[in-house]
């Protein structure tokens, strides 16, 4: 019988963003999953986070900053490509003005 994985797969790697050109490093001690500048992120992920799995490769743009009480802020991307939703936990590093800014301007869905 083939199981659907469901757990997070750990995935650590650097990359230039496609929406802005920054080199991002790897997460020191977090999983970078969007770029620390812009705070865009590439849709890889079709059911797990880490699972690399989707076809879509959609630019993932930030549209809110949400509050999860086990996982800490966390930011709202959308695929303007296919329109899916993620979810991706602030790193350490990010822009905290944009994150200022998307968060002042609400969630429209």
């Amino acid at each position: 019988m083939n199981q659907i994985r469901k757990n997070f797969i750990f995935v650590s790697e650097s990359f230039v963003c496609q929406n802005c050109g920054f080199e991002n490093g790897k997460g020191k001690g977090f999983i970078r999953n969007h770029c620390s500048q812009c705070l865009c992120s590439i849709h890889v992920d079709l059911e797990v986070p880490g699972d690399r799995a989707s076809d879509c490769l959609g630019l993932m743009t930030p549209s809110a900053i949400s509050y999860n009480s086990k996982k800490g802020y966390m930011i709202v991307h959308k695929c303007i490509k296919c329109a899916k939703i993620i979810k991706n936990k602030l790193a350490p590093d990010d822009n905290m003005e944009l994150v200022a800014k998307i968060s002042a301007k609400g969630y429209e869905e």
